[in-house]
């Protein structure tokens, strides 16, 4: 199959960015960024001499709206399909009498936009097929999380991740040997790693098989703070940092060292 010819257009540079790295992650359909556009003005300049099938839509920006874009790409002899991203859903029953193919709010997550991409595919009558996998002697490949470090897209394995912290707008991925700096939602991220991680506190998950220890610490060594239980905090066995405990997650963290035998 073809793949899908994307146009993202959205004012923030950090949501363009994101919107990349999800696409990298889609295979069922494939896409590629054909191009990108930080306002509807350059969109419109854009599609002046370039195609695309499918344009990723923000609907709050300065100046043209998205939702007014889409209504004068509707009037273009050959439109591209239109898949609103935002991060409300008060314009979601407009969006659809304009005739979007689907509508995501922010955070978007990779499963929801890979559903978007195969509504947009059936709207352009190419067939979605799932080929079958193919028998090799090659090992699979290695699973990696596709992420945003200060604006370069970088592939971490996942067997390397240590531990996930919220602070402040930005969450910090920690591996042995390096701390990236990421602009993806915990939440999401939580999502993508599934089983692997585990939530020890609202801020933070830890790889499974890096907490080594449980133990109460004083507030200046990791224990403490909003909903920590009694100053508990696990250790990371690789690095030897102490990441507090929230009273909620510590029943958890207890059984999983105790499955562990530790």
């Amino acid at each position: 199959m073809t793949r899908l010819k994307v146009l993202i257009v959205d004012d923030e540079d950090l949501a363009r960015l994101r919107m990349r790295s999800l696409l990298a992650d889609c295979t069922v359909p494939a896409a590629e960024v054909a191009g990108e556009a930080g306002s509807a003005a350059e969109a419109l300049h854009w599609l002046a001499s370039n195609s695309a099938d499918l344009v990723l839509l923000d609907v709050n920006m300065p100046g043209l709206d998205g939702l007014q874009l889409a209504e004068r790409l509707r009037a273009a002899a050959y439109p591209p399909k239109i898949v609103f991203v935002t991060a409300h859903a008060t314009h979601a029953l407009k969006a659809f009498e304009i005739d979007a193919v689907d509508y995501l709010t922010k955070p978007v997550r990779r499963a929801r936009l890979q559903e978007a991409l195969v509504r947009a595919a059936q709207r352009l009558d190419r067939p979605v097929v799932v080929a079958p996998p193919v028998a090799t002697a090659v090992p699979a490949e290695q699973p990696v999380l596709v992420v945003s470090d200060r604006g370069r897209v970088q592939r971490v394995p996942v067997a390397d991740i240590l531990y996930l912290k919220a602070e402040l707008k930005y969450v910090t991925l920690r591996t042995p040997a390096h701390a990236y700096v990421l602009d993806d939602s915990l939440s999401d991220l939580e999502q993508r790693l599934g089983d692997v991680m585990l939530r020890i506190h609202r801020n933070a998950l830890v790889a499974r098989t890096a907490v080594t220890k449980l133990e109460r610490r004083a507030p200046s060594d990791g224990g403490g703070g909003d909903g920590d239980a009694e100053g508990w905090a696990v250790q990371v066995g690789a690095t030897q940092e102490w990441l507090a405990v929230s009273r909620r997650q510590l029943t958890q963290v207890r059984e999983l060292l105790a499955e562990d035998g530790v």
